[in-house]
């Protein structure tokens, strides 16, 4: 007997190895449907930057599947009643979705899934999203991993195979249900400041795999020791497209992978480093999904009396790359700009936010929710709380970035910074991470003014570091 099944498409915005349209289509009719619904996101609705990315892979994902004779199916919440009111209309007997792992969403999926098996509808959700489920990995006492390499080591022992589910053949429901366009969403902002995130990216399953490929076949060579360079293009920039689930993590896996049996030495290194990276996000679920506070409040309760400041001024000079650091600076612009940043610089920005102005690491991570077209809120905590070393594997409270070094050594030309600080472009390299060293000759070449064209430093280096480890030993010993 054919069947009709709701397939409810959140993150996972492709068609290629998707567990829930699979299991669906293999049942017989499909109806896809997504459910715009932030309110039900708790302290996490999606930022600008990922609405903005969300209206683009829904217009993406909407062709791909009129391509195939269907139609996806949108509305707004409230999601229970909004799948409900879809399921009576097209006569579904099933409803199928790809879990999430978020702490609000988490709780709200599971009532969902009472109501609807009350109602005699089939609810099932699947593994889309990830390697390993956070349950399924644990220590030998059965207790959730707080450091990678263990946790790694352990997902790594236990298989990570997965056979990969290919494009399925779709057929339409017999039943429609009226829907909304996307545009009626109204995810875009209404003044355009989206330009530069038009010219970086390519949102939807197409340009997911555009990356992986680009990545392969150009940047794959270098990974291994020019992942921290942000003057160059050698990082997979994948990001955005797995955490909306364009492409999933199982395809990447198995291609980095089917690469690297095939590889001579120096490529094999970096794609195995890159394999191991893609760990990290693994780690960031399985910790979120352990600890559903610390999106908020810090894993190590200690730092609960952290000492913070609350200054406006600097954090406003932080969010808008005014900070007097060039590379601080060009990472806070480039993000703003095309709603990205180099990791390497995001750990610079971080660390000088907590560290150089001791400014609350969760002001930080609320800033990169909004801006960032990658914002998970997974990786998002794991990242900070990393940096502030409150976190799970964090780093040494005494580990304090200095931005000029990190600059000197991953920026050696200065080529990044004369991209996103360009009223530093004409100081030479010997300069541009610490301006004010420059004689002022040097300086009045390059047309640069400092406190006119181009800020002084905020805070001075030595001082901070001073003052963050300070306060950072008074934490730590007590």
């Amino acid at each position: 007997m054919c069947t009709t099944t709701i397939v409810w498409f959140r993150q996972d915005l492709r068609l290629d190895d998707h567990p829930a349209l699979a299991a669906a289509a293999r049942r017989g009719r499909v109806v896809p449907l997504f459910v715009w619904a932030p309110e039900e996101e708790g302290d996490w609705p999606p930022g600008a930057a990922s609405r903005w990315w969300l209206h683009h892979s829904l217009h993406a994902l909407a062709e791909r599947l009129r391509a195939r004779g269907l139609d996806l199916i949108v509305r707004r919440g409230p999601t229970p009643d909004t799948i409900r009111n879809v399921a009576r209309a097209v006569g579904a007997g099933a409803v199928h979705w790809n879990r999430r792992y978020e702490p609000a969403i988490i709780a709200r999926d599971q009532q969902l899934k009472k109501a609807l098996r009350e109602d005699g509808i089939e609810a099932e959700s699947f593994n889309g999203s990830l390697l390993a489920e956070p349950w399924q990995v644990q220590t030998k006492e059965g207790t959730p991993y707080q450091v990678f390499t263990p946790f790694w080591k352990t997902c790594l022992s236990s298989g990570l195979g997965t056979a990969l589910l290919e494009t399925p053949s779709l057929e339409a429901a017999d039943r429609q249900a009226p829907s909304l366009s996307i545009d009626e969403l109204e995810l875009l902002p209404r003044f355009d400041w989206a330009s530069g995130m038009r010219t970086a990216w390519t949102p939807g399953e197409a340009g997911a795999v555009a990356a992986l490929n680009r990545f392969l076949d150009e940047a794959a060579i270098h990974y291994k020791d020019g992942r921290d360079r942000p003057d160059h293009a050698w990082t997979s920039r994948l990001s955005p497209h797995l955490h909306w689930g364009e492409i999933s993590i199982r395809r990447v896996w198995a291609a980095v992978d089917e690469q690297h049996a095939k590889a001579r030495p120096a490529l094999a290194e970096s794609l195995r480093k890159f394999l191991s990276e893609l760990g990290w996000r693994e780690f960031a679920h399985h910790l979120l999904y352990h600890f559903p506070h610390t999106p908020r409040r810090p894993l190590r309760e200690a730092y609960e009396a952290f000492p913070w400041r609350q200054n406006a001024s600097d954090l406003q000079a932080w969010k808008r790359g005014r900070t007097g650091y060039p590379l601080v600076d060009a990472g806070m612009r480039e993000l703003w700009a095309t709603g990205w940043m180099h990791n390497r610089v995001r750990m610079v920005a971080a660390s000088f936010l907590v560290k150089h102005l001791v400014i609350p690491w969760q002001l930080g991570a609320g800033w990169f929710w909004d801006t960032l077209v990658d914002a998970d809120l997974a990786n998002n905590t794991l990242g900070w709380q990393w940096t502030a070393g409150c976190g799970a594997d964090a780093a040494p409270y005494f580990r304090i970035f200095n931005p000029i070094a990190q600059g000197e050594r991953f920026d050696p030309e200065g080529a990044y910074v004369r991209r996103w600080v360009p009223e530093l472009a004409a100081l030479p390299a010997k300069h541009i991470h610490s301006p004010w060293t420059a004689p002022e000759a040097i300086l009045k070449q390059a047309n640069v003014r400092l406190g006119s064209t181009y800020p002084q430093p905020i805070v001075e280096h030595a001082f901070a570091r001073s003052r963050a480890l300070e306060a950072l030993q008074g934490v730590t010993k007590g």
